[in-house]
């Protein structure tokens, strides 16, 4: 009997005594109620006259055309033709078979870690100080400065085996390093739990395996280049499921409607240039700004030229990945419940609580679960379910990493626009003036003219700054209003944190 030849992926071959047969472009393997390949067929005695046809395998009339096409073509009967078809197809579907059940048994290979591996990283889980350690591994693994972004991020990445992820978007210019910053931290995370989009259509979400995408980190590594995604990435986000219905083609032709179900929760982390984004997509996340300051530059430099030097020992920046790794392997599902969850109240200022509220919430139940080798277990009595509870010294530590996050939440300015204010306010009072001239701050702030207006059409629209015409110039200053407005909001917000803290503190003694 004629045998299918495979070994080339893109054009399989049958050959019987008269025909062969090249299936060009391989075979798909996926609607066991089609089979549309695309067909040269010649004989043996003249393999350039050949005919190439498109069809449906299963389609009788299609076939049965086929035949008699082929039989005027090729100048071979049509008992010969109809016989090596079948043949073919018969061949074809036991391949297809044999591929889909390899692919069903085909698993990601889970990494197993060593007696050294898990001691090593459980003693870290153990260890009192776990976050500050943590922080310090983070350092030792190549990010450079960014301490409190650096955490809350690996934090969020790990909240992504949590029922209810976390969500984060680094706003920075152009070279600021929020894509390095995302790249370096998601590599602290086994490979096996994330997923790099660089370039995905809407469509695509949904034909991933209904399990394929559950608790996993997704990384967005440009926001401004992936707007088609960002729909059914919300979706996940939210209803933690996306479906989408299509219409398929069955027996007879026959059109019926299957749905395309892909679960999460997933775990989504994005970058853009973007002052501001569309505002259904920042609810959902918390918004990490870079740290574009001289001294975070100078730090950044300092490295790169230790590197260059080649003072940069490379193989312990590996060991605390992999340390972090094995940390994140050691870590499963767990439900937290937090008791001291009703006495928490964000202050007023911020800007939509709700949302706010759930990430404040979330936060601290992914601090709890981090420490879950700390935590003893517990069992509800009605249902039996095992959970941890929430220490007030993990409100503490979600207090210290969220303080940022709720200034740039109560500020009506965008992120580049207050990094603007507050580096003009330190060039100000550097000079000892509360006034200056746009020529003044484009020459010693170097900020391009355009962008210099629109920040100050914004700061001049929310009242930050006044506007005065000089007579004698005809020239027009600009002045602060408030130098301590930003200044007393964040102490608003780290008061507002304190005192819940201090109160249930004192009530946990008394």
């Amino acid at each position: 009997m004629a045998q299918l030849n495979t070994s080339n992926p893109n054009q399989y071959i049958f050959q019987t005594e008269v025909l062969e047969f090249h299936i060009l472009g391989g075979l798909n393997i996926h609607g066991l109620d089609r089979m549309r390949v695309t067909l040269k067929v010649h004989t043996l005695e003249d393999p350039y006259h050949a005919l190439r046809h498109n069809i449906d395998l299963y389609n009788s009339n299609g076939v049965e055309k086929l035949v008699r096409k082929l039989a005027e073509f090729l100048e071979v009967g049509t008992s010969n033709i109809r016989r090596a078809l079948q043949e073919l197809i018969n061949k074809l579907e036991d391949y297809r078979i044999q591929l889909l059940e390899k692919e069903t048994q085909e698993e990601v290979i889970e990494y197993v870690l060593t007696k050294a591996e898990r001691r090593s990283a459980l003693g870290l889980l153990k260890s009192p100080n776990l976050i500050e350690k943590t922080n310090k591994l983070i350092g030792a693994s190549g990010v450079i400065g960014e301490e409190t972004n650096r955490l809350l991020m690996y934090l969020i990445f790990t909240s992504r085996k949590m029922d209810n992820p976390l969500h984060c978007i680094s706003f920075g210019s152009s070279g600021s390093g929020k894509t390095h910053l995302q790249n370096k931290v998601a590599n602290l995370i086994p490979e096996a739990d994330r997923l790099e989009i660089t370039v995905l259509s809407a469509n695509a979400f949904y034909y991933f395996k209904r399990n394929e995408l559950k608790n996993k980190l997704i990384l967005i590594e440009d926001l401004d280049g992936a707007e088609e995604v960002l729909y059914p990435l919300r979706e996940l986000q939210t209803k933690k499921r996306i479906t989408k219905s299509v219409v398929q083609k069955g027996i007879g032709g026959e059109g019926k409607t299957k749905n395309l179900t892909v679960e999460g929760p997933v775990c989504v982390s994005g970058c853009t240039t973007q002052e501001s984004i569309y505002e259904d997509n920042s609810n959902r996340s918390f918004l990490l700004y870079i740290d574009e300051s001289l001294e975070q530059d100078e730090r950044i430099m300092a490295y790169q030229r230790r590197a260059s030097a080649g003072k940069i020992d490379f193989e312990k920046m590996s060991e605390a990945t992999r340390l972090l790794r094995n940390v994140q392997r050691l870590l499963s599902r767990v439900t937290v419940h937090n008791p001291f969850a009703e006495h928490l109240i964000l202050p007023r200022s911020v800007f939509k609580p709700r949302r706010t509220n759930s990430h404040y919430l979330q936060l601290i139940e992914a601090v709890t679960f981090y420490h879950q080798w700390q935590r003893p277990k517990k069992y509800d009595e009605s249902t039996g379910e095992e959970y941890i509870e929430t220490t007030l010294e993990d409100i503490k530590i979600a207090n210290d990493l969220i303080k940022a996050v709720l200034l740039r939440k109560s500020d009506p300015l965008n992120g580049a626009t207050r990094n603007y204010l507050e580096n003009l306010k330190k060039y100000l009072k550097e000079k000892g003036d509360t006034e200056y001239s746009n020529k003044e701050v484009r020459k010693n702030l170097r900020v391009a003219e355009s962008t210099l207006r629109r920040y100050h059409t914004l700061l001049l629209e929310e009242g930050y700054i006044v506007k005065r015409k000089e007579d004698k110039t005809q020239s027009y200053r600009y002045e602060i209003v408030d130098v301590d407005e930003f200044f007393e909001l964040e102490n608003m917000i780290d008061k507002a944190l304190g005192l819940c803290l201090e109160k249930l503190e004192k009530e946990a003694i008394s």
